[in-house]
């Protein structure tokens, strides 16, 4: 699940084709009150959701309805997206290969940003049921993981590009000095996606450069 930002989702599926990941589209609206999922015939190998709609915003500036939106988006939507998903993996056999679930969170799952309170909290609940699936999916043999991006160069960081920059080329930030890139966090969803790691459970990967390491 992304938000588009007004793009067709069409676009996106397209660019996944030449690739060589197969990709599909579950209709239905999974994050606001409309139709839920399609029941369509669909098989599901490997889920991986990337929410990702922010604000910046002084806390104490907060709207109800923008911060319903980031949890509808960010929150609500990935957590049934991760249900269907789920159940229509279950009903498959549990031997075929390439069943996990991979929900990509961010560093404010952990990080406090004010100025993105929404945000901060959606990804924070996302960050739990995340583990609630891991467990409860475990005696399927579906297992789920999260990934946790740092300073990645996209869309939604453009913003801060100039403010953190600065503090990444000084080392202030994170060890490695230098922004990530997307392609990097692609590489970590598709060693989980792939079984690389079959005998773990709801594991935390950070690709954040080191930013959420504790240093002295």
């Amino acid at each position: 699940m992304h938000a588009l930002r007004g793009q067709s989702w069409q676009i996106h599926i397209r660019r996944c084709g030449p690739g060589g990941v197969p990709g599909g589209v579950i209709g239905g609206d999974v994050g606001g009150t409309g139709p839920g999922l399609s029941d369509e015939p669909l098989r599901v190998g490997g889920d991986v959701k990337a929410p990702q709609l922010t604000n910046r915003v002084d806390l104490l500036d907060t709207e109800v309805s923008e911060f319903d939106r980031m949890i509808r988006v960010n929150l609500r939507g990935t957590f049934f997206l991760t249900r269907a998903a789920a159940k229509r993996m279950i009903a498959e056999s549990a031997d075929r290969p390439g069943r996990s679930i991979v929900t990509i969170t961010s560093a404010n799952a952990l990080m406090i940003s004010p100025e993105k309170g929404g945000y901060c909290v959606a990804k924070a609940g996302l960050s739990m049921a995340t583990q609630l699936f891991a467990v409860r999916l475990a005696e399927h043999a579906i297992p789920v993981f999260e990934i946790r991006p740092g300073l990645i160069i996209t869309e939604m960081s453009a913003p801060v590009r100039q403010r953190y920059g600065e503090l990444i080329e000084k080392g202030s930030l994170t060890p490695i000095r230098r922004w990530g890139m997307p392609e990097e966090v692609g590489k970590t969803v598709v060693s989980l996606a792939t079984g690389a790691l079959p005998y773990t459970i709801g594991q935390v990967i950070n690709v954040d450069g080191g930013l959420l390491s504790f240093r002295l």
